[in-house]
């Protein structure tokens, strides 16, 4: 098994790609030891000494570092990926479930037209570009003209991410839906 790994523009987070499917079911972000628990992989990657943060995507895996060296970290983080594939164990735990889209999210019933734009946008021109990243970003709410984003893996706590969102995205959904005034991350 050949594990290839890129960068991202987080220099924390390193998107390690091994070549087969890895979440099917959207991403799963566990920003802590805590939330790992519901994946055996996630939970052998923060023993890694230094991880901080793993994110599940469709085909790739985000690990965040809080502190040390890159090659350092690589081989026992490779080595956890490829023992993890080798051994036919699942991705996740039976039982746990992630996060549904759509749950804690708030908007009032006369903006349902305006949320379905923006949700439409997030997911065919936002997600895609940043998921290539390494990370995700998800639609949370929408009130007076205010999107509120929640920026998950390598998009989380990234230096260019306040540019991404202020220039990109809210240019993007300022564009296509004329009442967004601002975008901000929760």
């Amino acid at each position: 098994m050949f594990i290839q790994t890129e960068t991202t523009p987080n220099p924390a987070t390193l998107k390690f790609l091994p070549g087969k499917p890895v979440f099917e079911a959207g991403t799963l972000d566990m920003p802590t030891r805590e939330a790992a628990a519901q994946s055996p992989l996630a939970e052998k990657l923060f023993d890694s000494a230094n991880v901080g943060g793993v994110m599940f995507g469709a085909d790739f895996i985000s690990v965040t570092k809080s502190d040390g060296d890159w090659q350092q970290m690589k081989p026992a983080i490779l080595g956890a990926i490829m023992e993890h594939y080798l051994s036919g164990a699942p991705l996740v735990a039976t039982g746990a479930a992630a996060q549904a889209a759509g749950d804690d999210e708030f908007f009032a019933e006369k903006d349902t037209e305006t949320v379905a734009t923006i949700k439409e946008l997030i997911e065919t021109r936002v997600r895609p570009a940043v998921a290539g990243d390494g990370g995700d970003i998800t639609f949370r709410g929408y009130k007076e003209g205010i999107v509120f984003l929640q920026m998950k893996g390598a998009c989380s706590g990234c230096p260019s991410s306040t540019a991404t969102l202020q220039h990109g995205i809210q240019n993007l959904l300022k564009h296509f839906v004329p009442d967004v005034v601002e975008v901000r991350p929760v």
